[in-house]
């Protein structure tokens, strides 16, 4: 199964009770920055979110849906949000995104022009 390890993961906060304040402040924040250098390597069919935006999304018949604007994690699946001449929103799932080609700046996907 694919995955994609968020930045979010690697951060834990634990209130301690000299250090309330400052805690407290980054609690309260939406999102955490992370050097990419601190940022462990992927496993193979890993990715950091972070390196699939922008990437161009084509189908099984070379048709260009568009790029991926964003992600949105659901409970679920993760979903490409994928901004075209319309946006789409393609499931992150081995059935659907059958090649993440990051170096060549390319997400293989099975879904119609249509869809």
């Amino acid at each position: 199964m694919w995955s994609l390890p968020r930045t979010s993961a690697l951060v834990s906060i634990r209130l301690v009770p000299e250090e309330t304040s400052p805690c407290r402040q980054l609690a309260s924040c939406r999102e955490v920055a992370v050097a990419r250098d601190a940022l462990p390597a992927t496993a193979e069919n890993e990715y950091y979110w972070s390196d699939l935006i922008g990437l161009s999304v084509l189908n099984t018949e070379q048709q260009i849906l568009g790029k991926v604007k964003e992600l949105l994690e659901t409970g679920v699946n993760d979903v490409l949000v994928v901004q075209g001449e319309r946006e789409r929103l393609i499931p992150f799932v081995p059935q659907v995104v059958l090649e993440v080609d990051v170096a060549a700046g390319t997400i293989r996907v099975e879904w119609g022009l249509d869809w």
